[in-house]
């Protein structure tokens, strides 16, 4: 058997072959290739739900296997995948961080009361600042937490703002209003203030709270009233204790031109002074007012130190004392009389005729 012999090529042809350009492969259609879709990004919540989830199913199967169910249902939202475990743990969490900023609050507020250099007022104003940071403090927290950007709400921020600035005035305004009360102790809690109702009607009150947005002040009917901070602030407010609790409270009495007004004047004192609330210093003081239409007019002040318990009371047992010694001593307290005049009318004069003649005053004139 015979192989072919394959000549050998000269040197110049290899010369030339080496020279020759290569010729470049045909040219072939390929497909496009997709990009490659980008995995979702866990944020701080997803991740903490995974590593709890590594640590649960590597103790127990039965709960990993139900925590692997849980995490299966899953939606991507933003390029963050979010399922039902991450939902339950961001959840969790974040009720921890609520719990822990309302311990948080109620430690520092038992510590402010314990501080004996500062008042009353002075606590209450150290204890709203910290727990408005405390809380602060939590949003910042359970935001952080969420994995939200705050950068990718810039687009929305100028018409965010403006929204919150508008929804939202009041409520700050109520706020600041608040500090402002407290730094100045114009308004405490203790005061007893002048509230005025819708209708118009004024009542005195104590002030029992100052809150964030609103004071309560609680009547002597027991009405309570909340009162926009602001509305303190703007408005003129009559403080009955801003800087002495003593209260000086009028009765005005009159009586008759046939009284012995010395006797009137002391009798007034003596009931004055045999009322238990009524201030021996200042003592009371009487003034004959004026001569009225049909009795003489004076006027009794005195003093009292605890306008909470009310103004109206007081007034009312003075009163009752001033008439139980106005009956023991003769004293009259008149009340207003007309002297009516009929002159010159005659439809007047036929009924007095009618009535002189009637059959009643006939009958007596002829017995």
């Amino acid at each position: 058997m015979t192989t072919p012999v394959t000549p050998e090529a000269s040197p110049a042809e290899s010369e030339t072959a080496l020279d020759a350009e290569p010729q470049a492969p045909a040219e072939t259609e390929t497909a496009p290739v997709p990009e490659p879709t980008p995995e979702p990004t866990p944020t701080e919540a997803v991740q903490a739900a995974e590593g709890l989830k590594e640590a649960v199913a590597s103790k127990s199967e039965t709960a990993g296997s139900l925590i692997e169910t849980l995490d299966s249902w899953a939606i991507v939202i933003g390029g963050s995948r979010i399922s039902v475990w991450d939902g339950l743990v961001a959840i969790s969490v974040l009720l921890l961080v609520i719990v822990g900023a309302w311990l948080i609050t109620k430690v520092i507020g038992a510590g402010i009361k314990r501080a004996t250099k500062l008042d009353g007022t002075q606590q209450l104003l150290v204890s709203k600042i910290s727990t408005i940071i405390v809380w602060a403090i939590a949003f910042l927290i359970g935001i952080d937490i969420l994995g939200i950007d705050l950068t990718a709400l810039a687009v929305f921020s100028g018409a965010f703002g403006l929204a919150i600035g508008f929804g939202l005035q009041k409520t700050f305004g109520n706020l600041i209003s608040g500090i402002l009360l407290l730094l100045d102790k114009s308004i405490k809690p203790g005061d007893v203030i002048s509230v005025t109702d819708q209708a118009g009607n004024e009542s005195v009150g104590q002030i029992r709270k100052i809150g964030i947005r609103a004071i309560s002040v609680i009547t002597r009917d027991r009405t309570e009233h909340l009162i926009p901070n602001e509305n303190l602030m703007i408005n003129q407010v009559v403080n009955w204790s801003y800087s002495s609790r003593d209260v000086r409270v009028k009765a005005p009495v009159g009586v008759s031109y046939g009284s012995d007004l010395k006797l009137v004047e002391k009798l007034l004192y003596e009931a004055a002074g045999e009322c238990p609330r009524v201030l021996k210093t200042p003592p009371p003081r009487v003034n004959l007012m004026g001569f009225g239409d049909s009795s003489v007019d004076f006027d009794l002040r005195f003093w009292i130190d605890d306008p909470e318990e009310g103004l109206a009371n007081i007034r009312s047992d003075v009163y009752m004392r001033i008439w139980e010694l106005f009956q023991q001593n003769d004293i009259e307290i008149p009340f207003p009389q007309r002297d009516l005049n009929l002159r010159g009318n005659p439809q007047i004069d036929r009924l007095i005729e009618a009535l002189s003649g009637s059959p009643e005053n006939s009958g007596k004139s002829n017995s």
